[in-house]
């Protein structure tokens, strides 16, 4: 897939208010400071498409951006160590819930991983939620630049073990990436193009019914 357009549409913190336009949705979410903003603008091939930043915590709303005129990336406030209040902490989380259970467009969630870190507990229970609550989602390993490749496989194999030793019967869909290499970048992209064509064929098969 070639991206040929990436548009700011809206930020929001009320799944009401997102786009109403029955376009495919994919939501990246990781925490704090995994590197999703510097993902999105390497995806996109924009450099500030997304908001980069030192201090964790930075995106702190709903933000959809329409990419080719049809689908959105929509970027999440990430998790785990933003440097927010403990009321603020509680009222992202009920939106982010609440965009997850009730957005219909949304058909993949990208999670975010450092790959150079051991599972984390905070990730582990929010795949298990989505798997709980029916929403699909792919594993997305960033910054494998900070490895070398004997590592980068290691690392992910002990990742995806520990998720087939917990309650998964397979492990999702996963990609191993570089912001800074532009590693993944096509693999991931296809995969985005891929399930769109299975959205549009099936929107087509449903009008002719």
């Amino acid at each position: 897939m070639k991206i040929k357009s990436a548009d700011f549409v809206m930020s929001n913190s009320d799944v009401a208010k997102c786009p109403n336009e029955i376009l495919p949705e994919y939501a990246f979410i990781g925490r704090s400071n995994v590197g999703k903003s510097s993902l999105i603008n390497m995806l996109t091939e924009r450099k500030s498409l997304a908001k980069t930043s030192g201090r964790p915590g930075k995106t702190q709303l709903i933000n959809h951006f329409k990419i080719n005129g049809n689908w959105f990336l929509v970027d999440l406030p990430g998790y785990g160590y933003a440097r927010v209040s403990k009321k603020d902490k509680n009222i992202f989380q009920k939106y982010i819930g609440n965009y997850f259970l009730q957005r219909e467009q949304l058909v993949c969630s990208f999670v975010l991983i450092d790959i150079r870190h051991e599972p984390q507990k905070i990730d582990l229970e929010f795949m298990e939620w989505l798997g709980k609550n029916g929403i699909p989602f792919s594993i997305i390993f960033t910054k494998a630049d900070k490895l070398k490749p004997k590592a980068i496989a290691k690392q992910a194999n002990n990742y995806l073990a520990t998720l087939l030793a917990g309650i998964w019967e397979e492990v999702p869909p996963h990609f191993i990436t570089s912001s800074s290499h532009k590693t993944g970048r096509e693999t991931l992209l296809q995969y985005i193009d891929d399930v769109n064509n299975s959205f549009f064929e099936a929107a087509d098969s449903n009008k002719i019914r």
